[in-house]
């Protein structure tokens, strides 16, 4: 649910999209922001650090309209071609570069294109590889399918190419493109080098395996989903006869499939399997990554994610031995849902030392630190002491490691550097005038990176700089046609404030008022929500064109961050929501609106909505149904009504296990609540919504009903959790949360 979808709201609401005059030149409109793509953003299209990071590749546009690669210098920024536009032509048309790798010695390309999506992502597609000795290109797997192959990937000797077809594991020579089936019994229930919907959901895994670094062998994930339920969402409008659309989907008290991992020999294609203790469906394996070639450092979970093993694998001894073991009395994470990482999907540990030792972020100690783990030994260093936590950490430059942090400013992030030794020393490299959230893309030399800033003002820029000493090389995104289109708006004000709850609670919040603000005046507010733990809504970014809409019409727009939300106060904060999800979050949200209704006057106390998507659905619905007599109008999109119709790794990590506890899930789940319902309620949900089901609305259509409870509904077909598919669905469906608003706050 929640996670992306947060991305996806963050992505939807505050990448700019255009901006449009209605009676008065200097307003926005929905029409603009929405359908006219007038006023598109700049962005960095995917590079490849080449050359330990002295160099990188970027996909760019040829001046005759076609994708081509081009490298950069990184310390000079000077340019050249790599690949040109000429050389990725087939059948007189050129080749759509959606992603590209580079083999290990770097003569040849791999460019993936055609694709096609699988669940979130467009993971199956075409690949090509170009080759430098001999400039020619070649598909990969011609005789399969169209757009059927997946993760793609050169052996270490650059003699082969691995991939996954129709969940089967295939090496091809490059040279005599002989093709040979690794696995066998790839179905659909058993899976083999990739992953189903759940751990791509909510581990981020969609490539299942590896080659090792002496190319004699290919690690891999085999799953049997053989008995994972099967969830039908109905198709009833692309034929006369409606059309079943199957998902496998484990729900809340459901077994997850069952998880095992072999080694293929790449020369017999003989598989052995990795002996792994414990029951193969009571476990995740969220991780397995080569240290060396005859060295694997492999991750397990338990069932409920609050025991973490980490083992090292010998494949030419057989030999398995854990190295680290963390416990939680509420859950382990493994990467962490931070504002700043760009590092989603990628569950390895750092390697440094070496190959001596990884490094391990986790939060036993009361705050998120990071400790360097002994691979031999165990013996553990920490690395980041101090009452503060750690957002997210990138490459190192050997004997530094750069952090992401915010010691003093939750709602803001910095790049810092702290010494691998141990001795702690926290080092500032983000220059002050940063002052917002921060990203970065380290190079593998850690001596560059492209650094990401915004904040409430400033659309998304990314630069080149060297490290550490911050100094820009080159500005390669500025948004400058975007900033003097906006700023030829009128624009609102966003401040920040805190707030205290009546129970001593300390909260960060976010405040968009509306032009030619008169504070003797009474104005609706308008709370944004989210509340759960895979994100934050009251940060220095950008606030988006839609909170800029907003304000022009007369709200006062605000955002406030809950316990149990990823903000960097320490464990007990986002950890304290632990089968409370619904409760806490809920309580904290409505304390803090009835505290701010009272702080500041220009609040209408009769005209109080709130607003949210997914596990904001959620928290809204909880907070009209919960708490009457502070809100009054509500749009809910796409959420969870009930907890135990979600997937079981999500809900599972948060609220614990069904059948020790469910009553900890319906006391959560505004289903329970829904008879409390006094006023305006707008349901909005896809019913193609593979990620939170369209099953949730109708079982709370039925609730409110059975409770002769007034409310509206827009059910979008076939339109998944973003709702945006299909020729204006994101012009109508903003139209629409916009006039429900509008209409019970008496605005025009």
């Amino acid at each position: 649910m929640i996670k992306h979808n947060l991305i996806r709201i963050v992505l939807f609401l505050c990448i700019p999209f255009s901006v449009l005059a209605q009676e008065n030149n200097s307003l926005l409109s929905l029409e603009q922001i929405y359908a006219s793509g007038e006023f598109s953003s700049e962005y960095q299209r995917p590079i490849s650090w080449i050359e330990d990071g002295d160099a990188f590749v970027s996909i760019e546009t040829s001046e005759g309209g076609d994708d081509q690669l081009i490298k950069y210098e990184s310390k000079s920024y000077k340019s050249s071609t790599y690949l040109s536009a000429k050389k990725l032509k087939v059948n007189d048309e050129n080749l759509i570069i959606e992603d590209f790798s580079l083999s290990p010695d770097g003569s040849k390309v791999m460019i993936f294109t055609n694709s096609s999506r699988v669940w979130r992502s467009n993971t199956k597609g075409d690949f090509w590889v170009y080759d430098f000795d001999t400039n020619t290109l070649k598909q990969l797997g011609k005789d399969f399918p169209a757009s059927s192959l997946m993760f793609a990937k050169f052996s270490e000797d650059n003699e082969f190419v691995a991939y996954v077809q129709d969940f089967n594991i295939y090496k091809e020579n490059f040279k005599t493109g002989e093709i040979t089936q690794l696995t066998q019994d790839g179905t659909g229930d058993i899976i083999n080098g990739t992953f189903d919907w759940v751990y791509e959901e909510e581990f981020g895994m969609r490539d299942g395996f590896t080659w090792s670094p002496d190319a004699s062998k290919i690690a891999f994930w085999q799953l049997d989903a053989s008995e994972i339920g099967t969830f039908y969402m109905m198709n009833n409008t692309d034929s006369v006869y409606s059309k079943p659309i199957p998902v496998q989907y484990p729900k809340a008290g459901f077994n997850p499939s069952l998880a095992k991992l072999g080694l293929i020999d790449a020369q017999s294609s003989k598989i052995s399997w990795i002996p792994i203790p414990g029951d193969p469906v009571q476990h995740y394996l969220p991780a397995m990554q080569w240290v060396n070639e005859d060295l694997l450092l492999i991750q397990q979970m338990n069932r409920k994610q609050n025991e973490l093993n980490i083992f090292t694998y010998q494949p030419s001894s057989f030999r398995l031995n854990k190295v680290y073991t963390e416990t939680e009395e509420t859950w382990v994470d493994l990467r962490y849902p931070d504002i700043s990482s760009n590092q989603w999907g990628s569950n390895d540990q750092l390697i440094v030392d070496e190959n001596k030792s990884f490094l391990r972020m986790t939060e036993n100690d009361g705050w998120r630190h990071i400790y360097k783990i002994n691979l031999k030994t165990g013996e553990k260093t920490l690395l980041t002491p101090g009452n503060y936590d750690v957002a997210a950490y990138y490459q190192i430059d050997g004997k530094n490691l750069y952090v992401v942090a915010s010691p003093e400013n939750a709602t803001q992030r910095y790049l810092y550097s702290v010494p691998l030794n141990g001795n702690g020393k926290l080092t500032k490299i983000t220059p002050q005038q940063f002052e917002g959230v921060n990203t970065y893309d380290v190079s593998p030399n850690g001596e560059y990176a492209l650094h990401t800033f915004t904040n409430v003002n400033t659309p998304r820029t990314v630069s080149l700089v060297n490290l550490p000493r911050h100094k820009a090389i080159k500005n390669l995104v500025a948004n400058e046609k975007l900033k003097e289109k906006l700023n030829s708006f009128d624009l609102p004000e966003t401040s920040f404030f805190k707030v205290t709850t009546e129970e001593g609670v300390k909260m960060d919040g976010r405040m968009t008022k509306p032009l030619n603000f008169d504070a003797s005046k009474k104005y609706p507010v308008l709370f944004h929500v989210y509340g759960e733990p895979w994100g934050v809504v009251a940060t220095d970014q950008w606030i988006g064109l839609y909170e800029i809409f907003m304000a022009q019409k007369g709200f006062v727009v605000i955002s406030m961050d809950n316990r149990g939300t990823p903000s960097l106060k320490g464990s007990n904060w986002r950890k304290g929501i632990y089968q409370k999800v619904g409760v806490i979050n809920t309580k904290d949200q409505a304390q803090a609106a009835k505290k701010v209704l009272k702080t500041y006057g220009f609040l209408d106390k009769n005209r109080v909505n709130v607003w949210g998507w997914s596990g904001g659905g959620s928290m809204t619905q909880n907070l009209l149904f919960r708490y009457p007599e502070i809100y009054h109008t509500g749009v809910a999109v796409a959420g969870v009504a009930n907890q135990l119709f979600y997937d079981n790794i999500y809900q599972e990590r948060y609220m614990g296990l069904p059948e020790e506890d469910k009553e900890k899930f319906i006391e959560g789940s505004p289903a329970t609540y829904a008879k409390n319902l006094e006023g305006n309620l707008l349901l909005i949900h896809g019913t193609g919504d593979d990620n939170v089901h369209y099953q949730n609305m109708e079982y709370l259509v039925n609730e409110l009903i059975r409770n002769n409870k007034q409310f509206d509904m827009m059910a979008y077909p076939n339109r998944s959790h973003s709702i945006h598919e299909g020729k204006n669905t994101s012009l109508h469906l903003y139209t629409l949360i916009t006039n429900y608003f509008l209409k019970h706050n008496r605005l025009k």
